[in-house]
């Protein structure tokens, strides 16, 4: 297990700057996943750590020791890509012992390490096979294995479930988390799916143009989002925002219909701002902002209702079965601790 430190960080591809000045701490042990939109910058950070990257200025360190001029070989990290980028000719076992083979570990060393990974990973019946025998996640699993056997300081998974279905996704996921904590080994994993970083971290840094706009845990991001970017990546759906105008305790929408505003909020009347209330957090009731309903959709367990307010279209997921129909007008509220309020100029928390 290692502590990996990354100070002030940046890259550059030609005249364009992509990561600027990045300052993070991840510590011993820990299962950090970055997230963040396709150009964030979050693979090429991981990149420059797994040294398949030069680095463009700052310090990258492994338990203290700098590893900017040290050769990827030689920094003691095991990365799992997105493609499975395994040996179509070899069988399974000779895929994940080939990297040990290359250091010219003895063949005892080498059975040790690979029956061990096997059994973590219940690969065991699927040793003697190849590639094209496995199904996508039988495949995810060997080129876990063959990062395992490494015994490195730090995991580095670069998008490793983008190329799997959707069930298998979240199957893989639960055994992704289940291996870290038998493991405990450092871990750094990059997504652009917020429900990923949601179930899988102990923390999460959301990353947006080469910027890092909040690092935490996921239910601190999740209910004290530090902006409007961090506030619409995290949940889902995405949270609901409105246009609105002080006016002391309350929030003027569009329309002329006003949202209490929660107890922590300071805003001064008169100043612009950006209401946030995520869908699960917005009811039906007798008064309130009135909503057309556009679009009903039954998930069993919940229903999603799209609907138009305040000149915008928004999310409602009521964990009843509401009887409604296209062009229906309900009104809709919020409890004022469940509301959000950001500066609308420069997109920053208030409350």
């Amino acid at each position: 297990m290692a502590l990996v430190s990354f100070s002030q960080i940046e890259k550059s591809f030609g005249a364009t700057k992509v990561v600027h000045g990045i300052s993070l701490d991840i510590a011993d042990g820990e299962f950090m996943v970055l997230v963040g939109p396709s150009g964030c910058g979050k693979s090429t950070l991981l990149r420059m750590l797994a040294g398949l990257e030069e680095i463009g200025g700052g310090t990258i360190a492994i338990d203290g020791r700098v590893v900017n001029d040290v050769d990827s070989k030689d920094r003691n990290v095991a990365m799992v890509f997105q493609s499975y980028a395994l040996y179509p000719h070899m069988t399974v076992r000779e895929n994940m012992g080939f990297s040990l083979r290359l250091r010219k570990e003895s063949n005892r060393v080498i059975e040790e390490r690979v029956s061990q990974a096997a059994r973590i990973l219940n690969l065991e019946p699927y040793l003697d096979r190849y590639p094209r025998e496995l199904s996508g996640g039988q495949r995810q699993r060997v080129a876990m294995g063959r990062a395992i056997v490494r015994d490195p300081k730090v995991f580095l998974f670069d998008e490793p479930l983008s190329n799997l279905d959707a069930k298998l996704r979240v199957a893989m996921r639960t055994e992704i988390k289940a291996l870290h904590q038998s493991l405990k080994t450092t871990s750094i994993y990059v997504t652009h799916d917020q429900i990923e970083a949601m179930t899988m971290a102990n923390r999460i840094v959301v990353m947006h143009d080469g910027i890092i706009q909040q690092v935490g845990p996921p239910l601190e991001l999740y209910d004290r989002p530090a902006n409007i970017f961090v506030a619409g990546f995290i949940g889902s759906p995405t949270m609901n925002f409105f246009d609105a105008v002080s006016q002391g305790k309350s929030a003027r929408l569009g329309d002329g219909s006003a949202l209490v505003l929660p107890t922590g909020a300071v805003v001064k009347e008169g100043r612009e701002i950006v209401i946030g209330i995520r869908p699960e957090h917005l009811r039906f009731s007798g008064e309130g902002l009135p909503g057309r309903v556009v679009v009903v959709e039954p998930l069993g367990m919940s229903t999603q209702v799209t609907l138009d307010a305040a000149a915008e279209r928004i999310t409602l997921m009521a964990l009843e079965r509401p009887s409604l129909a296209p062009g229906d007008v309900k009104f809709l509220s919020a409890r004022p601790e469940d509301i959000h309020v950001f500066d609308r100029s420069t997109g920053l928390r208030l409350n």
